[in-house]
């Protein structure tokens, strides 16, 4: 199983008069932590689409627990289970500055040939860079 965390500071547009976290942005966290996690290999979803190759989100599910609040350093665990096929898909825990745990997520995402219009098996350079984490 290949893990990255990486932080995000609660910005003040992102929540509500409450001082919390709006729930829409939870994906673009998530993003951020599948973004991170990627370059962390020595990869970038950049590469991947000047291969052709886009990811479009095709299923995503939330869960949470408690609010994040503006100004609060929050760290997303991005974890990757299983080897990628035609879909990759990336589990998320977000954790609060005291370490409690705030929100869950797992987001599926294709590999979609833009030439050829359909979705494609995961490209092997991806498949070398994850291998070390799948004995």
């Amino acid at each position: 199983m290949f893990c990255h965390e990486s932080q995000i500071r609660v910005r003040y547009a992102e929540t509500d008069q409450m001082g919390v976290v709006y729930y829409g942005h939870y994906a673009q966290y998530f993003e951020v932590g599948r973004a991170e996690a990627i370059r962390s290999l020595g990869f970038s979803y950049r590469s991947l689409e000047e291969s052709g190759i886009r990811m479009p989100v095709t299923r995503m599910e939330v869960r949470y627990l408690r609010p994040a609040r503006y100004d609060e350093l929050l760290t997303v665990k991005t974890c990757v289970r299983e080897m990628p096929g035609r879909f990759m898909t990336f589990f998320g825990e977000i954790s609060s500055e005291q370490g409690r745990l705030i929100t869950t997520g797992e987001v599926t995402l294709a590999f979609w040939s833009v030439e050829e219009e359909r979705s494609v098996e995961a490209p092997n350079v991806l498949l070398d860079l994850l291998q070390p984490w799948f004995p």
